[in-house]
């Protein structure tokens, strides 16, 4: 929605202003100009980036239009899981994880809370580090150098795909301008034409340069910046599951270990105390 209504009030103010002031919109449209500026920009993206992140481009443009994947309920269902977790641990002991850990997609703990259990990363995150308790593992300050480099390496596989949209942004200005060169290029191979022909043919070709502008810091560059924001709230998701894990290897009981969870969350998304409390409380005592 964000993205939708942004674009629409990109576009009224722009071209709106600019028929306001007696422009004639018609003169914009310089369709080749489009596909030098647009078709050289996916050439260069093509050009500039790797094999996985041209593969994660149309995920990329769905996150775009989605917005983050995580709500004050989803949060609210992390951590009821991770009470769930360590409660199991600290009334059965770490043998009781193991059926959960081994063949996640059957477990029954986990798949009472679907957001989730439909999260294959943060799946995998709990169980290999559970894995490692199962194993004799409870040196914290290891695990938590571990987890962080781990967090580290998912971030900067996000980054790839905020560097990759900003170099976009930083591109196309200058494509505008190679446009706009070429435009001049042809109205000069016309130079013998009168004023008025002239006069069309400048036109289109500086519309190269305005085009360039137009998409870099119209829709590229806060596109890129809203993918390094949505990025930036889902590694909350990331940083909860640490924070209570790392409480839990800790020895904290299960409601101090999600109560450091529910700490490292940001204050919009956040669910207080009570909520929290309440969403525990509900849960059936056999997961």
């Amino acid at each position: 929605m964000r993205l939708i209504v942004g674009t629409i009030i990109v576009f009224a103010c722009v071209f709106g202003g600019y028929a306001a002031m007696g422009g004639k919109l018609l003169v914009l449209w310089q369709p080749f100009e489009f596909v030098i500026i647009l078709g050289a920009a996916m050439g260069a993206f093509i050009i500039g980036n790797t094999g996985p992140v041209l593969k994660s481009v149309p995920t990329m443009l769905g996150t775009l239009v989605k917005g983050p994947k995580y709500n004050r309920e989803a949060y609210v269902e992390l951590l009821a899981m991770q009470y769930s977790l360590y409660r199991l641990v600290k009334q059965k002991g770490m043998l009781a994880v193991e059926q959960h850990i081994e063949d996640p997609s059957e477990s029954a703990l986990f798949n009472a809370f679907p957001t989730f259990a439909e999260n294959h990363h943060a799946v995998e995150f709990v169980c290999d580090y559970m894995r490692m308790l199962t194993m004799g593992a409870d040196n914290v300050h290891e695990i938590d150098a571990l987890m962080d480099e781990e967090l580290e390496t998912h971030h900067q596989e996000q980054e790839r795909l905020v560097a990759a949209m900003q170099s976009i942004a930083d591109g196309t200005p200058a494509l505008g301008i190679v446009a706009a060169v070429l435009g001049v290029i042809k109205t000069m191979g016309s130079i013998t034409e009168p004023p008025e022909v002239l006069g069309h043919l400048i036109g289109g070709a500086l519309v190269g340069t305005f085009f360039g502008v137009f998409v870099a810091y119209g829709f590229f560059g806060p596109m890129a910046q809203s993918l390094k924001s949505i990025f930036e709230a889902e590694s909350k998701y990331y940083l909860s599951l640490k924070a209570g894990l790392l409480a839990h290897i800790s020895g904290q009981p299960p409601v101090m270990a999600v109560e450091f969870a529910r700490k490292a969350l940001m204050s919009d998304v956040r669910p207080t105390f009570s909520e929290v409390e309440a969403a525990t409380a509900d849960l059936p005592a056999n997961i």
